[in-house]
Formats: structure tokens, C-alpha cells, sequence
């Protein structure tokens, strides 16, 4: 199993309208940037990943899991940018902020904090671990 994190703007798509959306899930579409499309096509069904708020927000709020594989984004004309399928999993007991994960010296350089902008990235077993103890998992 693969360890991911995910992120969408409140405003655009929340955690609670993941989990509104049920067990049918939804797709994650949407994202243009080379990089963090590669990493969608690696993933795979049962993966899991944080649900990252960015904007104002600026913390995990819970984990989704990956129900389908990359397919080609329905909303990209062009047929370049794949798209995969996720699931509500779980709420995060406390919030975990990214200023919470900078400061913890184990887990501060994961791609969350070096890649800023990335809007998917890989997250190792170690700072899953890590983060999930601080989201009191």
C-alpha cells in the first residue's frame, strides 16, 4: 500500500462534501500540473491519502482511499491529465496543521513542506505514521 496526500481548497471542495458524497465517492479531477499527475497515476484501489485543506486553512482534516485508478479526466479536452476515484475514509480526531508539521523534526521536510504547491504528493510510512499520531489516529 501507497501513502498519499491530497489537497483542495475549502471553498472548491471540502472534506465534509467528500464525506457527503458517500461510499459511491468522487472523482479527483482537476489537477494540471505534470508532477502531481504522475503521482495519480500511481496509485492504486486501497491506497490512502490525506485530505489536506489549503488556503486559509492549512491542515489535514482526514484521509480518503482510493477506489479507482487513474482514468483520463473527463473535464480535460486535450486527453493528457489522468483522474482517479476516492472515497471518504476517516476524519482526523485534531486537525494537524502545516505550521504543527513544520515544527516536528521527523516529518518537516516531507513534500507538503518542500513542494508546497504540489497538489498531490507521495507521504513515506514513516510520517503517515507520524501524522496520524498527531491527528490522533
Amino acid at each position: 500500500m501507497n501513502y498519499w496526500l491530497v489537497k483542495s481548497e475549502p471553498s472548491t471542495w471540502s472534506f465534509d462534501d467528500q464525506k457527503k458524497a458517500g461510499i459511491k465517492g468522487t472523482v479527483w479531477d482537476g489537477v494540471r500540473n505534470y508532477q502531481a499527475a504522475n503521482y495519480l497515476k500511481q496509485m492504486k484501489i486501497g491506497d490512502l491519502a490525506f485530505f489536506y485543506h489549503s488556503g486559509e486553512e492549512r491542515e489535514i482534516v482526514g484521509i480518503v482511499k482510493i477506489i479507482k485508478e487513474a482514468f483520463l479526466d473527463p473535464k480535460d479536452k486535450e486527453n493528457k491529465f489522468v483522474a482517479v476515484k476516492v472515497t471518504y475514509a476517516k476524519d482526523m480526531s485534531k486537525p494537524v496543521s502545516l505550521s504543527d508539521i513544520k515544527k516536528h523534526e521527523e516529518i518537516c521536510d516531507i513534500p507538503l513542506v518542500r513542494q508546497s504547491r504540489l497538489s498531490v504528493m507521495p507521504i513515506n510510512l514513516k510520517s503517515w505514521k507520524i501524522i496520524n499520531k498527531m491527528g490522533r489516529i
